[in-house]
């Protein structure tokens, strides 16, 4: 999918002293980042607190977004869980008109096997036709998504277009994008290897820095995609220290 390539932003969700979401806050978020050059908006991922917003809070922050966004940038929605059968749930009954793609991240504490993530992926790939991309995370979820399960499930189901990898291993993202599909997006996870990733045949970036940076960080990626590495990692090393802090 065209559309998903490039730099993606996994928008936060503000809030007020009270508690509250700040949808102001949240409509000069998603401007910002239309303004300065992102290529899509990434809703309710973890960095927007899905596991914590209520459910109201869920559709009002899609509804803001969706209005300030106005249609335009593409939108991609998160769902996902532990609760497999919440998930399928979630997918059915969930309007996903306004969205292109779903980022549905691995179950986090049951720490499944490489069959359990598969089966739990094959039953969100067939609760939608909408197109899934996987989200690999171990550092939050506890379990390492492996390359011969990924390349499984990019076989098996037409409506699995990629991966948000996020396990910050180089070795295990150049091996996602050898051996899965030609047209299979590998989107890093990882805003510090983002560059490397792309450089090495990867489709961009969900990044969070990127949220702050959506100039510099979204030119870098174009740079790398274009196969000019000169400029590329002259901005990669501006804005280094800022993903580290």
């Amino acid at each position: 999918m065209q559309d998903l390539i490039g730099t993606g932003v996994a928008l936060i969700t503000p809030f007020t002293a009270a508690g509250e979401v700040d949808h102001s806050a949240l409509e000069q978020v998603v401007n910002y980042q239309v303004d300065n050059g992102i290529d899509y908006l990434v809703v309710l991922g973890t960095t927007g607190e899905s596991a914590t917003l209520t459910l109201e809070e869920k559709e009002a922050v899609k509804s803001t977004i969706t209005k300030a966004n106005a249609g335009r940038l593409p939108m991609v929605l998160g769902i996902g869980g532990s609760n497999t059968a919440a998930v399928v749930n979630e997918l059915k009954t969930t309007d996903l008109t306004d969205y292109i793609a779903v980022l549905s991240v691995s179950p986090a504490y049951n720490k499944p096997t490489q069959e359990g993530v598969y089966q739990h992926f094959k039953a969100v790939a067939t609760a939608t036709n909408k197109p899934i991309i996987l989200y690999n995370v171990p550092g939050r979820t506890a379990s390492n998504m492996a390359v011969e399960t990924v390349v499984r499930l990019a076989h098996d189901f037409d409506n699995i277009i990629g991966i948000k990898e996020a396990a910050g291993d180089i070795v295990q993202a150049m091996k996602l994008i050898q051996y899965t599909p030609k047209d299979f997006l590998v989107i890093s996870g990882d805003d510090m290897i983002t560059l490397s990733m792309v450089l090495a045949g990867g489709a961009g970036v969900i990044s969070v820095i990127g949220q702050g940076l959506p100039q510099g960080f979204s030119d870098m990626v174009r740079y790398g995609l274009n196969g000019d590495v000169e400029e590329a990692f002259e901005l990669h090393y501006k804005i280094a220290a800022s993903i580290d802090m």
